[in-house]
C-alpha cells in the first residue's frame, strides 16, 4: 500500500506599501486645492532639506531606487512622504 506524501501549499500575502493602489487623486468628497498641495509640500522639503522631491510626490516614491540610502533613512524618507501624499488626499 503506498501512502502519499502529503503537499502542503502555503500562500504568502504582502503588501507593498503603494502597490495596486488607487492613483493620485482626493478622497470621496475631497477636493484639495493647489494651496494646500504647495504648503504640504513645503512643510515636507523643510523637513527633507536635502532631497530634490520634482514636481509629483508620486513620482519620489514610484521612481526611488531601493538600497540607494542607508535602511533607517530609507524607511523615514520614503514615510515621510508617503504621509505628505496621504494629507494632500485627505485634504489635511
Amino acid at each position: 500500500m503506498f501512502w502519499g506524501v502529503g503537499v502542503v501549499v502555503m500562500t504568502v500575502r504582502f503588501r507593498v506599501r503603494g502597490f495596486g493602489r488607487r492613483r493620485p487623486g482626493p478622497a470621496v468628497g475631497v477636493v484639495p486645492s493647489v494651496e494646500h498641495e504647495g504648503r504640504v509640500c513645503s512643510e515636507l522639503s523643510v523637513d527633507l532639506p536635502d532631497e530634490d522631491l520634482g514636481e509629483y510626490l508620486y513620482d519620489c516614491i514610484d521612481l526611488y531606487e531601493m538600497g540607494s540610502k542607508p535602511r533607517c533613512e530609507e524607511v523615514e524618507y520614503l514615510g515621510m512622504v508617503q504621509e505628505a501624499i496621504d494629507r494632500i488626499e485627505r485634504g489635511e
